[in-house]
């Protein structure tokens, strides 16, 4: 295994001094490119050193093994020798898992939409609850939370809103949430107390800041509108809010969070960015809501990757059948163990694809 890595805990070390010489700091863009890759392959170098090392250890336990009388130094270094072998079983299997092709993306900051579906109000004030659940994730985090465009009912529900999640490793941990989130629950307009079910959609995409395509004036549309809050109640009297309908492919895209007209429209062209860069990398033929549709289904309630039950008090993932028995906890952005048991099962996935794939 580690001839594997010897490799990579070489360029690991050449992109360390690299950083750090003065005319590569001079070169920001180059600098921080070299920033990334090494950042990309560190808990591999480390894995390496940390196998290096055990391996060494074995080679000197078993070294030993082969001069020494002592009864006693003989069973100790017999349970050195195995107490090696296991800790080398277990880094050579967690280097396996790094070795494994990653999303190019994972370390992207996230933009994550939600959408009522089916079930009116209720499904607009679990979307609600959603966006609260994921920013509590994030504020858990320490990462940042923007909110991009927010429609709310006159009741608080979400008709639709997107935000964008900053902070390292935010993608790789929340790429996961897209799809129908399914909800079943007393709502709180229910008089006989009985049991509704409603749906939510989420979508998560990579925040792209730099993309090999060019955005053209042509192309797009820019509309001012003034920004308002739940009810249509203006939060302020300028026409600050910016609307960007990219006309080739029909996605629009709206900010309004800023008071200023300027940095709504930075914000805005951002979330395009990201939204084009998902379309031309997923399709290349297709309409922008096939592709969507692909992602976060069509809102039935039968098409969806996770339960909210509140009578029983849990919530189940139904990807890979696992629940947890502790919704208030998890709606409160403890969410951490479920994506932790989804990239898990990612994983072994990848593996036995790989796997299949040598043989």
């Amino acid at each position: 295994m580690i001839e594997k890595t010897i490799n990579i805990k070489k360029r690991f070390d050449e992109l360390t001094n690299l950083i750090a010489d003065p005319k590569i700091i001079a070169d920001q863009k180059e600098w921080k490119k070299l920033v990334k890759e090494r950042a990309s392959i560190e808990e591999i170098a480390e894995a390496h050193d940390e196998l290096e090392k055990l391996l060494k250890e074995l080679a000197d336990a078993q070294e030993t093994l082969k001069t020494e009388t002592d009864h006693e130094m003989i069973e100790l270094f017999k349970e050195e020798e195995k107490s090696c072998k296991e800790k080398i079983e277990e880094v050579e299997e967690r280097i396996k898992i790094l070795l494994l092709p990653k999303d190019e993306n994972d370390d992207s900051n996230v933009i994550i939409e939600i959408r009522p579906g089916v079930g009116g109000e209720e499904s607009a004030l679990f979307g609600a609850v959603l966006m609260k659940m994921y920013c509590r994730y994030a504020e858990r985090k320490r990462w940042k939370v923007e909110i991009a465009d927010l429609s709310e009912t006159e009741i608080g529900g979400v008709k639709e809103c997107s935000f964008i999640i900053s902070g390292k490793g935010a993608y790789s941990r929340l790429k996961y949430e897209s799809g129908v989130h399914r909800v079943q629950r007393v709502p709180e307009t229910e008089s006989q107390g009985r049991v509704h079910t409603s749906t939510a959609t989420v979508a998560v995409l990579p925040e792209i800041e730099e993309v090999d395509f060019e955005i053209l004036d042509k192309d797009i549309r820019i509309d001012t509108y003034r920004s308002s809050g739940a009810g249509g109640q203006h939060i302020n009297k300028t026409d600050s809010a910016i609307r960007i309908t990219h006309m080739p492919t029909g996605i629009v895209v709206a900010c309004q969070d800023e008071r200023s007209q300027i940095k709504n429209k930075e914000r805005a062209f951002q979330i395009l960015r990201s939204k084009l860069y998902e379309f031309y990398k997923s399709q290349i033929d297709k309409e922008y809501s096939e592709n969507r549709k692909n992602q976060v289904g069509n809102a039935e309630r039968c098409e969806r990757i996770r339960t909210y039950n509140y009578p029983q008090g849990r919530v189940t993932d139904h990807r890979i059948n696992y629940t947890i028995y502790a919704l208030d906890d998890f709606l409160d952005g403890n969410i951490d163990e479920m994506i932790d048991n989804l990239a898990l099962a990612d994983q072994k996935q990848k593996l036995e694809q790989a796997l299949n794939a040598n043989n």
